[in-house]
């Protein structure tokens, strides 16, 4: 964790010795230009479903709030009468044969954190597989899907997209604006003007380089509710934080500052305890030595399920996105095929 910590003060932060890798910055930068362009240009194929494709994604390395996004698009194109099916790359899953349908019951080591959360939250059919255009079309084919979202797909150029939404962390922006190695960024700032629309978590704007994009939205991830890991009725998070005034926390996400932050914005004294992004918990993880809850994020409880801790709780939060976003949304839909609705 150390060594992490390491990376991303100087991603986000002065690069300091990292300035050294710059040959490899620069190699990285002519890398996913030219595999950008060969598929602009048809030299790699590009699997297009025959419905709207929606990529929500970033060029960040780690957390953005990316998989709330996801849900809260789900709901509102449901709300619009849409059949909305979800795509996903399936970090994690240990699965054999893809594509893989995942349903709420899926095990988490076969669907993934993120995808099995997407599932038990949304309702909607989710789909895996690396190559996301197969995810896509099975989503099509077998579940009827007039709408496909994929997931942290930005860069997974072999699917074919209508809409594309890059979202953004507002504390963090883009770091120091360098490209792997020696920033955070998978590909340059430039690539935002390319995006049908950016989306900030928070209501600051970090400073973006070079001309703004096209669109940019402000959305927030607002706490909703406490759940016992072990199953339980939920509980108001102001409810829950009255009683609880402090607990152990812990975060396998890509920020797990944000996921401290929000416990403490809602008044609870919080012993931090970050894991890297992903982290495959096991139950020593959750063993802290006190009495005191452990609380950690939805996505984390999708694998810590079913070990054997007591007084451990899970958060959820809710995007909520700005009626212009989701009415730029439904409009494109609308425009590429008024007949799915």
């Amino acid at each position: 964790m150390r060594r992490e910590n390491w990376w991303l003060q100087r991603w986000y932060g002065r690069p300091s010795l990292l300035w050294l890798l710059w040959p490899l910055e620069w190699l990285f930068r002519t890398a996913t230009a030219l595999r950008r362009g060969a598929y602009r240009c048809g030299l790699m194929r590009v699997g297009r479903p025959p419905v709207p494709v929606i990529v929500v994604g970033n060029i960040a390395v780690g957390g953005t709030g990316k998989t709330p996004v996801t849900i809260a698009l789900c709901e509102a194109l449901l709300q619009r009468g849409y059949r909305p099916g979800i795509a996903s790359r399936g970090y994690g899953s240990r699965a054999t044969q893809f594509p893989l349908p995942v349903s709420p019951s899926t095990p988490a080591v076969l669907a993934g954190d993120e995808p099995l959360l997407l599932a038990r939250r949304t309702g909607c059919p989710v789909v895996i597989a690396p190559e996301r255009a197969a995810a896509a079309a099975q989503l099509v084919e077998e579940a009827g899907c007039n709408v496909v979202i994929c997931d942290d797909g930005l860069q997974h150029y072999a699917l074919g997209r209508d809409i594309e939404l890059a979202v953004i962390d507002g504390q963090r922006g883009l770091g120091n604006g360098h490209c792997l190695p020696i920033g955070p960024l998978r590909e340059p700032p430039a690539r935002l003007r390319r995006c049908d629309a950016v989306l900030i978590n928070g209501t600051s704007t970090p400073k973006l380089p070079g001309p703004a994009p096209v669109q940019i939205h402000h959305f927030t991830l607002m706490p909703a509710r406490m759940v016992p890991l072990g199953g339980g009725e939920p509980v108001a998070v102001q409810d829950w934080c009255r009683a609880h005034p402090a607990v152990q926390a812990v975060a396998g996400i890509g920020n797990p500052e944000r996921f401290f932050d929000t416990l403490r914005a809602l008044g609870v004294a919080v012993t931090p305890h970050p894991f890297p992004d992903h982290h495959a918990f096991s139950a020593d993880d959750l063993l802290l030595g006190s009495d005191l809850p452990v609380v950690m994020t939805e996505k984390d409880a999708m694998k810590c399920a079913g070990l054997p801790v007591a007084n451990a709780w899970y958060l959820t939060v809710d995007a909520v996105l700005p009626d212009s976003l989701l009415q730029v949304v439904a409009d494109r839909i609308a425009a590429l095929d008024p007949a799915i609705t």
